[in-house]
């Protein structure tokens, strides 16, 4: 008897995206975020510690930096936590970015061979950083105990703020894979976007500081959101606006729409010119 075969289509409609395609290849995800996770410390000395040495080294630097220095103020916090809690969903950010843009160019051996739902690759490799993130946030816990600072009723929102730096890190990562593709120069342009946007984010500095005239502009940025947003619910500092929370979350979800759309109508070609 003749197996039956299935004939692989693209869709017609642009708005089509189909998301529920990803749930039958809910192990293969499993596997991309495990395989991730074991490469990065894989043959490494200090294997998971890298984990919070980045952002325990950034904040040293820092606070050498901006917070002895320049002297910046740190909202009557120790600046060396101040830092580092900013430090903590940035250094999440920063590397699912850069993980997730080379997602899809790294395992074209695996795209031209195989189907499945390419938006997978880009979710794990935004998924897969939290493991770094859960083990960096246990040192700040210990930094907190050290500093006599006590979470107040606001950390039960903290899921909320990582959650809006995850899906921050998604709609970003979706547009950048998918030009990555087709413009290999987008890699390159990767590490001075990253760069770029930590200075136009609230990490050795605090919001507080931008001119008012500014602060509509900076609104729009989702990350200025998720820091303030961390250092309320950990530090106990004044709560966020929550007409900025809710400019962000528009501008998010605004930027993972569009994204959705533009990768799904580009995920045509992927196995053609990856």
């Amino acid at each position: 008897m003749t197996p039956p075969s299935v004939v692989i289509q693209p869709s017609k409609s642009l708005l089509s995206l189909d998301l529920r395609a990803l749930w039958p290849y809910q192990e293969l995800l499993y596997f991309l975020v495990w395989r991730e996770v074991k490469v990065r410390y894989k043959q490494t000395v200090l294997g998971i510690a890298w984990a919070m040495l980045q952002p325990l080294l950034t904040m040293v630097i820092f606070t050498v930096i901006f917070g002895t220095f320049v002297n910046i103020p740190a909202d009557g916090l120790p600046y060396p936590i101040f830092a580092y809690t900013a430090l903590l969903p940035w250094t999440y950010f920063a590397e699912a970015i850069t993980r997730s843009s080379v997602s899809l160019v790294s395992d074209a051996n695996l795209i031209r061979k195989v189907y499945f739902p390419r938006l997978i690759m880009p979710v794990a490799a935004v998924v897969s950083p939290v493991v770094d993130f859960v083990l960096s946030f246990l040192l700040l816990l210990g930094m907190m105990a050290w500093f006599g600072i006590a979470p107040t009723w606001g950390v039960l929102a903290l899921p909320f703020f990582l959650l809006l730096a995850l899906i921050t890190a998604l709609a970003v990562s979706l547009w950048l894979s998918a030009l990555n593709v087709r413009y290999r120069d987008v890699r390159h342009t990767i590490p001075f976007l990253i760069q770029f946007w930590m200075y136009a984010s609230p990490v050795a500095y605090s919001a507080s500081l931008v001119p008012e005239r500014w602060r509509l502009l900076y609104s729009l940025n989702p990350m200025a959101g998720v820091i303030e947003g961390f250092r309320w619910t950990l530090l106990g500092k004044a709560s966020p606006n929550l007409a900025v929370i809710a400019a962000n979350a528009v501008v998010v979800i605004a930027l993972l729409i569009g994204g959705l759309v533009f990768f799904k109508r580009m995920e045509r070609t992927f196995a053609d010119v990856i």
